[in-house]
């Protein structure tokens, strides 16, 4: 568990070191979303977003991104860039390089910032349904990453990828598929879009996210409207992202938790942070009014049953690492089934264990 003081609104700026510039090429596409049922065998036409399954208010979710493109300008969000550096640090233990990366949605800027040269990656393609915040990250004049990486940016949709298959070696999430209807569509066509022997990294908010939030929010329409209103969203397990790496064909699966425990002067400054983030409310069958006395028997209910010694109140944030790579001839393969030469009984005849 991580523990990150005063975060929102003190956020101090890294230290950067300029590197050499050999080369630098940008380029800005804004597009429709549309389907990539052509790339993998459809019929190659251009679709508007539609997924069967329905949690989720996309267009509203692109309103958020757009007001956190412009809430979060100037600003290095210290819970942000501990999940996209740590997730990043993944690369490190990898000895290949990543000569193409197709980074998609959450945060962008945090992962064009901490990249440093870690993964050997030449070319960046970077993706989200906002134009502003594409804007914003490709207005960002930022030291730490590497010019000589030929870096393009397009508006897409993280449930529609525009991505050939087999056309990247890496894919980078961080904090962005956990706001997509159908989750298991979107990450078989990452791994569709990945080169044999890609890497697929990923970082989403897990289901203990904003318990302490989540409690508040629940005594306090229970005890001013009498009933529960759906006002967070619904999130993935723990025990959940494994399958969701299996059912998508990724092999080497690997899934890690952390927890980072954020504290805040007062709830609206929670709030303030969510809205900087672009993690409010987007379900559909959310109730669009939030009454004045719910509000603050949110915020009292918050501050009385999680207020900490010094006066501040914590938020739990639970963030799950997915991990996976396409199939590819070199990775380790299960021997077939009843071909082993020895049986367990010899073994602990021969090693002498004990029960």
């Amino acid at each position: 568990m991580r523990r990150i003081n005063s975060l929102y609104g003190r956020i101090g700026l890294l230290k950067r070191v300029p590197e050499k510039s050999t080369k630098q090429a940008h380029t800005f596409l804004a597009s429709l979303s549309f389907s990539t049922e052509g790339a993998y065998g459809g019929d190659g036409e251009f679709q508007q977003n539609s997924s069967k399954v329905k949690i989720f208010d996309r267009d509203l979710k692109r309103i958020h991104r757009d007001r956190a493109a412009w809430l979060s300008r100037q600003k290095n969000d210290s819970f942000v860039d501990a999940v996209a550096d740590n997730l990043l640090d993944r690369l490190e233990d990898c000895k290949k390089s990543f000569p193409t990366a197709f980074c998609l949605g959450g945060s962008l800027g945090a992962v064009k910032r901490l990249l440093r040269g870690r993964g050997g990656i030449e070319k960046l393609i970077m993706m989200d349904t906002s134009y502003d915040m594409i804007k914003s990250c490709r207005d960002a004049q930022d030291d730490s990453l590497d010019n000589s990486i030929e870096t393009s940016y397009f508006v897409g949709d993280e449930e529609f990828l525009p991505v050939k298959e087999s056309s990247v070696d890496l894919i980078i999430s961080s904090l962005g598929l956990h706001w997509t209807n159908d989750l298991p569509g979107s990450m078989i066509q990452c791994k569709l879009a990945l080169k044999p022997d890609g890497l697929f990294l990923a970082a989403i908010l897990g289901g203990e996210t904003l318990k302490e939030l989540r409690i508040a929010c629940t005594l306090a329409h229970m005890e001013r409207e009498g009933g529960i209103s759906p006002r967070l969203s619904p999130l993935a397990q723990v025990r959940d992202a494994g399958n969701l790496l299996t059912r998508a064909g990724f092999s080497l699966p690997g899934v890690d938790v952390d927890e980072y425990v954020v504290k805040y002067k007062r709830a609206m400054d929670l709030i303030e942070h969510l809205r900087a983030m672009g993690e409010t409310n987007a379900l559909l069958e959310r109730n669009k009014i939030l009454n004045r006395e719910t509000a603050v028997a949110t915020a009292a209910i918050y501050d009385s049953m999680f207020a900490t010694e010094d006066g501040t109140i914590p938020a739990t944030f639970q963030v799950i690492y997915m991990t996976g790579w396409r199939e590819h001839s070199s990775h380790p393969q299960a021997k077939r089934r009843g071909s082993a030469t020895v049986s367990f009984t010899d073994l602990q005849k021969q090693f002498g264990g004990q029960s």
